[in-house]
């Protein structure tokens, strides 16, 4: 869609532009031809039923935190916070128990969820890393099927690193780039009273982040509906992601969401013995949780929540420092292989389709998400690049020819910062960086009887060390080759694709600077930077 499309949509009179690809328009064919095709390929009333309940395309809203671990929520029995928005979403479609992000970070999980391809393939090793302009995002293909796209929060897909700033029209990297009609974003993430950039124009906000990037979100599909055009839109939030900066009354929430006296005071003794940075995380991921419910009903005000999917996770695993914890049973956290670092929450909510109260320990990761929509939607099948990591969980999720017992065929691949990890169903294996000039360390776990990786199995099972080992040395090899660009139509990396940097050394922010320095989030960075 061009640029125009999108002024019109921002303005709220968009019509409907683009009409389904099966409309054909028949003109000067003989009436005894019409007659020969009709009868040929007449429905029975049989047929017009099945036809009645396939579903319509649906909207789609992808959903993702920011440092959420996979303890945080109220389902899985986290002893402070409360998440009942999420849980309703759960308790109505279906959770994902065994769920990855596709990097221990967030930028490249991102670039996962946009390509359906393992994160280094795309550029993408670490946080702060440009996605290339060579690949394909999946936004491309949904907004040229006649989607309306749009992307509201952190983007850090841009190259540039530090607390988020409003990205620039001038960005080369820009969530336009990749499909996205309307944008309201930032380069990375971000807190109360947050600053964004709506296509290039700076706009300033009050309130809770969440609650500010879901009320845009309805806004935009509002519109679309009024239009009368299918939407597809990308809600990355800045929660809960240090710094943390909640308001009071959702700290004092925290207490008060004891179902008795009783447990209001142990609640108030917890609260009593945490650090404030620990309160301050769970207090904005109540605001989170309650713009999912906003989210929810806007939806539902719109006519629009039964035909929407909705896929919520978190980009990376939880953080080490905050209590109580944000990954246990899990080992790890954030920036590490272990499962605490990738495995995360995950729910799909979709009334048309799914079946409710469905939980699901079928692994699956944010490399999915692509193929998925892909299936779903009926793109076409170069909508991707290849190769890609992901598989399509369609039948996962409209439960066609699935049962339970179902396995995944292909294993989910990790790497990140020298060391790197395979998945297979209950099996894992973990390859970590060399130490010096000696081997890398391998261990092997069986994650349905060991989920906080505390056995190494190594030596008991080397028939499983050795074929995942095999696998992880093929896989490696493919993902070396992606990176030097060979699945490039040109066999290589585009020679102007930038390294990351932080907004300070870009020269086009700096008349910023002055405005900037008022702001807290960009206080320390500004004066790191006037010391250099």
């Amino acid at each position: 869609m061009s640029s125009s499309l999108g002024d019109e949509i921002e303005s709220g009179v968009c019509e409907r532009l683009l009409e389904p690809k099966e409309k054909i328009v028949m003109r000067r064919i003989e009436v005894w031809m019409v007659c020969l095709v009709a009868s040929s390929f007449l429905l029975t009333e049989q047929d017009n039923a099945l036809l009645a309940q396939e579903p319509k395309r649906p909207n789609v809203v992808l959903v993702m935190a920011d440092d959420m671990g996979y303890a945080q929520t109220s389902y899985y029995g986290h002893s402070l916070l409360r998440t009942p928005e999420l849980d309703r979403l759960a308790r109505g479609g279906l959770r994902l128990d065994q769920f990855y992000a596709a990097s221990a970070v967030c930028s490249p999980t991102r670039a996962s969820v946009l390509t359906g391809r393992s994160p280094e393939r795309t550029g993408v090793p670490s946080h702060g890393h440009a996605l290339r302009l060579q690949e394909r995002s999946v936004a491309v293909a949904i907004r040229e099927a006649g989607y309306v796209t749009g992307h509201f929060g952190k983007w850090h897909l841009d190259g540039l690193r530090g607390p988020g700033v409003p990205i620039l029209a001038s960005d080369r990297f820009h969530p336009g780039r990749f499909g996205f009609d309307v944008w309201l974003s930032v380069t990375n993430f971000f807190d109360r009273d947050p600053i964004f950039s709506r296509r290039g124009k700076f706009e300033e906000f009050r309130g809770d982040s969440s609650e500010v990037i879901v009320d845009e979100m309805l806004d935009f599909a509002k519109r679309s509906v009024r239009s009368k055009q299918p939407f597809f839109a990308v809600v990355w939030y800045g929660t809960p992601h240090l710094p943390f900066r909640a308001s009071p009354e959702d700290i004092q929430s925290l207490v008060d969401a004891g179902e008795d006296a009783d447990d209001k005071l142990a609640r108030q003794q917890l609260v009593d013995r945490l650090d404030q940075e620990s309160l301050n995380q769970c207090g904005e991921l109540v605001a989170m949780d309650r713009s999912l419910g906003t989210l929810r009903e806007g939806l539902s005000k719109l006519g629009a929540l039964e035909q929407t999917l909705i896929w919520f996770c978190s980009d990376n695993g939880g953080l080490a420092q905050v209590k109580p914890s944000s990954t246990a049973p899990l080992r790890g956290h954030k920036s590490q292989l272990y499962e605490g670092g990738l495995r995360v929450p995950c729910v799909v909510h979709w009334p048309e389709v799914l079946r409710p109260n469905r939980i699901s320990r079928f692994p699956a990761c944010t490399t999915d998400i692509a193929p998925t929509l892909v299936d779903l939607l009926q793109l076409p099948e170069q909508s991707l690049l290849s190769p890609t990591d992901g598989i399509s969980l369609a039948s996962l999720l409209t439960e066609r020819d699935w049962v339970e017992t179902s396995e995944r065929n292909e294993p989910i691949g990790f790497r990140f910062r020298g060391g790197s990890a395979v998945v297979d169903n209950q099996w894992k294996l973990l390859r970590l960086p060399k130490k010096k000039a000696g081997k890398p360390q391998q261990e092997l776990y069986h994650l349905g009887k060991d989920i906080g990786e505390t056995t190494n199995l190594a030596k008991k099972h080397p028939e499983v060390l050795d074929r995942l080992s095999g696998w992880l040395d093929d896989w490696n090899q493919s993902v070396a080759q992606s990176i030097a660009g060979k699945d490039y139509s040109e066999g290589h990396v585009d020679p102007n694709h930038p390294s990351p940097k932080f907004w300070t050394e870009e020269e086009n922010y700096q008349p910023f600077f002055d405005e900037w320095r008022q702001r807290p989030e960009y206080e320390e960075r500004l004066r790191e930077k006037a010391s250099s």
